[in-house]
């Protein structure tokens, strides 16, 4: 996205959140507006296709940090009524720009100088950025000012199964000009995440480096497991009488086969088990498999189940599992 479209977006408001929100909340935001209006779950919606789109491309800006830092100086700029066009253009043109930093205006003197009017627009050339040199020195940067211009990025999207994901693999995607071309996912993207293609955007005009393709990733919800950094999670459910006398289980893992886990006597709802390995394997490391039990209460009971349950009642020790509950919210 050309920063000039910037101005216009409030990508906090798409996604609901404010301003100083974390990058953790922010992500977790994200999931769950994604869950709600990707078109996996909207059945053809386009009310909420939309939507969905609106909030990926609000997460790809904001969730990447040196973005997140131009889009916020641009829409300061912006709540000042600059505005910035490249010259020939349409706006307020640069003499708004200029005016943010020195209080003569573009011809002013008395404020920041290029340098740092061209800081506001980062430190890497192309995608509505200026070269990585200074001002005046050749860099790749605008055209007329220190070099050829470097061509700009293009924007695609992909949506990848869970297991691909975590995986890898390479896949087809379209280009601009509707040729066929080939993207490496790398094994552990998560998503959201953006891939760069370096040199395979759009040509200089003026014989300078060609622009990136970015490719924005989102990842499908599996059914049964969720990622946790480089750990995958499962929720395993477990009988009473398995958690309370103990037993060994078969957990299942994202590669289909299964793993057979010890469940201690006593073990609790809420319980994790670890099996080493069996995560997201990466460049990053190799994570490993969470499973948390939950104690599964049976919904059925035939007489004599009933009639055993209720003799265990007498049986089983005096003890109110809330006393501590209790206590803690009392503040003793």
């Amino acid at each position: 996205m050309a920063s000039q479209d910037w101005f216009d977006k409030d990508f906090y408001k798409v996604l609901g959140v404010s301003k100083d929100i974390s990058a953790a909340d922010l992500k977790k935001t994200y999931r769950k507006l994604a869950r709600t209006y990707h078109p996996d779950s909207t059945q053809g919606d386009p009310a909420k296709e939309a939507k969905f789109k609106e909030i990926s491309e609000a997460y790809a800006v904001l969730s990447d940090k040196e973005q997140r830092e131009e889009y916020d100086q641009i829409r300061a700029m912006g709540a000042g009524n600059a505005r910035f066009t490249a010259p020939g253009g349409t706006g307020g043109g640069f003499e708004d720009v200029f005016s943010r930093f020195s209080s003569g205006g573009a011809r002013g003197t008395q404020g920041a100088d290029f340098d740092d009017i061209f800081a506001m627009f980062g430190q890497q050339s192309g995608g509505g950025r200026f070269g990585s040199g200074r001002f005046g020195q050749p860099s790749g940067g605008y055209q007329g000012f220190g070099g050829p211009q470097r061509g700009t990025d293009v924007t695609a999207r992909t949506t990848l199964d869970f297991q691909t994901a975590v995986r890898g693999d390479t896949i087809t995607l379209a280009g601009e000009d509707g040729k066929p071309f080939k993207v490496k996912i790398p094994a552990g993207v998560s998503d959201g995440q953006k891939i760069r293609l370096r040199g395979r955007g759009r040509p200089s005009p003026d014989g300078g480096e060609a622009g990136d393709i970015v490719v924005a990733v989102t990842v499908r919800p599996h059914p049964v497991f969720t990622r946790d950094g480089q750990n995958l999670r499962v929720t395993v459910p477990v009988t009473f009488t398995e958690a309370a006398l103990g037993a060994t289980i078969e957990v299942p893992t994202l590669g289909g086969d299964v793993v057979k886990l010890r469940v201690a006597p006593g073990t609790p709802s809420g319980r994790v088990l670890r099996v080493k390995g069996r995560g997201v394997e990466s460049s990053k490391g190799t994570g490993d498999l969470l499973a948390e039990v939950q104690v599964a209460v049976p919904t059925h009971l035939d007489d004599r189940a009933r009639e055993a349950l209720e003799r265990f009642h007498d049986l089983e020790p005096k003890e109110n599992p809330r006393a501590d509950l209790m206590a803690k919210a009392r503040g003793e």
